[in-house]
């Protein structure tokens, strides 16, 4: 299957521009022949912790987005975006990955950035993720997730393909790009990262997005600029990389 990883700028807090920028974008990565396009953290508003003006209700216009670019080309196509469940006192983080067939599956972020007070302006999600995309084990994580490494390690077993999406500011990009080959190299999976580029809230995004193979190697990246990144990804190389080199089986 081909993956692509679309790294793009986010105009701050305005959907309707974010959409109109990305639809093309995805039309480009689908004509190159990927099956599954991620989009980046918060692809619809950037990184905004003004919840009172950017959360949106479950099924809202920023998935409504993604479920109409998945059923309008064929694809899968996912990203994050802040949503409020009714009754609830903060919304989510929401990781939204959108089928062909208009089925919808939902990771909400377990770990808010505290260092940035996420934590006060989000919920924490409760519950990890994985989804048979085209026989393809993928999981779900956003951002500050990918230094949590326990949560990887417990889902590795059954997880091909690890997305992570983020809005990673450049002052830690090397946090990132290590972390990205780490997860892939000590999990034995693929791993797509993809980071936002330019600047939002006082912040500067460089991208770094990434596919990695379940080795550790780069297949795919790009810098500082929208850029899309497309790789093949193969069941079949997982498990060869975990039959040559059974590390899982002595985690502990």
């Amino acid at each position: 299957m081909k993956v692509a990883a679309l790294q793009h700028d986010v105009v701050w807090e305005d959907r309707e521009a974010n959409f109109a920028r990305l639809a093309p974008q995805i039309a480009a990565a689908v004509a190159a022949g990927s099956r599954l396009v991620v989009l980046s953290e918060m692809f619809s508003t950037g990184f905004s912790l003004d919840t009172e003006r950017v959360a949106e209700p479950v099924d809202g216009p920023s998935a409504a987005f993604l479920v109409d670019q998945a059923g309008k080309h064929g694809v899968w196509v996912c990203g994050s975006a802040p949503e409020l469940a009714e009754g609830a006192t903060l919304p989510h983080n929401v990781l939204i990955l959108a089928g062909p067939n208009g089925v919808v599956h939902r990771y909400r972020k377990i770990h808010p950035f505290s260092y940035a007070r996420e934590h006060e302006r989000y919920a924490a999600g409760d519950r990890l993720v994985t989804v048979d995309v085209e026989g393809l084990r993928v999981s779900l994580f956003v951002c500050y997730d990918l230094r949590f490494a326990d949560e990887f390690w417990g889902l590795a077993p059954q997880t091909d393909l690890f997305v992570v999406v983020a809005n990673w500011p450049e002052s830690r990009r090397h946090h990132w790009r290590s972390l990205l080959v780490a997860r892939a190299i000590e999990n034995q999976a693929y791993v797509v990262g993809v980071n936002r580029v330019g600047e939002g809230d006082g912040l500067r995004y460089m991208g770094d997005s990434a596919i990695v193979d379940p080795l550790g190697e780069l297949l795919a990246g790009g810098a500082g600029v929208e850029a899309l990144m497309v790789a093949e990804v193969d069941q079949a190389q997982v498990v060869a990389v975990r039959e040559r080199f059974p590390f899982l089986a002595d985690r502990r």
